[in-house]
């Protein structure tokens, strides 16, 4: 799945405009990074844990020539560790159950709950 497939999944799972869904994508990525470059971990409960890692120098060999061997320099990589319902998830290939507040209606300053569709109940008789 690639980022607008992202977007249109999840678009059609909270029925978001795709635009909305698209900045929220964006503004979540991009905070994500500016936590990681600062040196923060970023955690989501149950699906996982972002962070920075320092990775120590090391010697490698270069692909190009494998009798090579050439000094690769200390650095500091982004990693994921995965939450325990996303690793159930994954094991099981059952996905965890979806919970989505409904959509919140803005009327006069104050934040009101969308009404239900009301069915008129037919009693028998």
């Amino acid at each position: 799945m690639n980022k607008s497939e992202l977007v249109d999944a999840v678009a059609k799972t909270t029925g978001l405009s795709k635009a909305d869904v698209d900045r929220a994508v964006k503004g979540t990525i991009y905070n994500i990074s500016v936590s990681l470059s600062r040196g923060e971990k970023v955690t989501f409960v149950g699906f996982g844990t972002f962070e920075r890692r320092n990775r120590k120098a090391r010697m490698g060999v270069n692909p190009q020539n494998p009798t090579e061997k050439i000094k690769i320099p200390a650095k500091k990589a982004p990693a994921f560790s995965p939450g325990s319902e996303l690793k159930e998830a994954v094991a099981t290939g059952r996905a965890p159950k979806l919970e989505i507040v409904p959509k919140v209606m803005v009327m006069a300053g104050k934040a009101k709950a969308k009404p239900k569709s009301s069915k008129k109940s037919s009693k028998r008789r």
